[in-house]
């Protein structure tokens, strides 16, 4: 089966004015005319693929382009360069038949009429996209139910918290079962129980309608829980595209932390800590960075040189790990262009 998203050497740029730095009236007056601008690349080089039914994590800091590339994904941007194939569509191209077949939710942009009931949007998607009446009432009963809006269908979206402005957005974008949805911070605004909901939702939507996930977000622990793959994006270029357990198996660093009851050998005790990456103390209580081969050695040594109340070893977090490699890749700059693969990227990343 061909993938779903084809992207191979997907480039896009703008231009962007040049800020006035002369002074007087005649200087900025030649600069207005002039109008001088230079081009700001935002994506370059991008290239990957996304099958059906995958949940995909699209990961980068804020400006690595991630909201650039699904805007072009959903042909709302036309790419300066590359190829673009979702479902069998090059999406600025033949956007009255792709975008049918496509869900899209941005934090920032509502779906939403501002000032008529949540069901009443809800009905005129229905009518956009053609659906039948049974189709829409049985899912628009299921979606309600899990999403725990049920009770604000005839309530404006203007009189709506964040929260549940989010939530009816993203049963609006799934009422008419697209093949793809596109989530760009779906989960902005959600407290832990509304986020918690949304990702038992999501996961129901993934495998029962088999609706493929294309998803953006900051929240390492949403990635974690949803997004068996991710992919990191760093200046526009792609970073690294692979499972995020081997992320977070090729870190070659784990957490202690411990509780002190008594020091019984205090040179011994040293040692230990000297044999950390990084430690801090506070009070009685320590946390320590160890590297994964002196782990055992280390603990050996807290245990006989010291009463302990609690020790944990703790795995890195994923956040941890992107941070890192986010971190050592803008230190590298443009020594390391272009995509990695999983080898060189654990490599950096450690």
């Amino acid at each position: 089966m061909a993938p779903v998203i084809r992207v191979r050497g997907l480039e896009k740029t703008f231009r962007v004015p040049v800020p006035c730095e002369a002074t007087g009236p005649w200087g900025r007056l030649r600069h207005f005319l002039r109008n001088p601008s230079k081009t700001f690349t935002a994506v370059q080089d991008l290239s990957f693929e996304v099958e059906a039914g995958e949940v995909v994590g699209f990961l980068g800091a804020n400006g690595s382009g991630k909201s650039t590339t699904i805007k072009m994904l959903t042909g709302i941007l036309t790419p300066t360069g590359g190829e673009l194939d979702v479902l069998g569509h090059v999406p600025y191209r033949d956007r009255l038949t792709y975008t049918r077949r496509i869900g899209l939710v941005m934090g920032q942009k509502s779906l939403l009429w501002w000032n008529i009931p949540v069901l009443e949007s809800f009905k005129l998607y229905r009518d956009i996209y053609r659906q039948s009446s049974r189709d829409f009432e049985r899912r628009l009963d299921q979606f309600t139910e899990m999403l725990e809006i049920r009770d604000i269908l005839h309530v404006p979206v203007r009189k709506l918290s964040l929260g549940l402005r989010m939530r009816a957005e993203i049963a609006a974008s799934l009422l008419h079962r697209p093949d793809i949805v596109f989530l760009d911070e779906p989960a902005i605004g959600l407290d832990v129980v509304a986020r918690m909901n949304l990702k038992r939702f999501l996961r129901t939507v993934n495998r029962e309608l088999g609706i493929t996930i294309f998803l953006t977000t900051h929240n390492m622990f949403d990635v974690e829980d949803l997004c068996p793959r991710c992919i990191l994006l760093d200046r526009g270029r792609l970073l690294y595209d692979g499972d995020v357990s081997a992320l977070k198996e090729g870190e070659q660093e784990k957490v202690v932390e411990l509780d002190l009851l008594e020091v019984l050998d205090e040179g011994r005790f040293r040692r230990a800590l000297r044999r950390c990456r990084t430690w801090e103390q506070e009070r009685s209580s320590y946390k320590l960075q160890v590297a994964t081969e002196r782990v055992v050695e280390v603990i050996e040594e807290l245990f006989a040189s010291a009463r302990l109340a609690n020790l944990n070893v703790i795995p890195p977090s994923l956040e941890s790990v992107v941070e890192r490699i986010f971190k050592e890749s803008r230190d590298r700059g443009d020594r390391g262009r272009g995509g990695r693969n999983v080898g060189t990227l654990l490599q950096i990343a450690v």
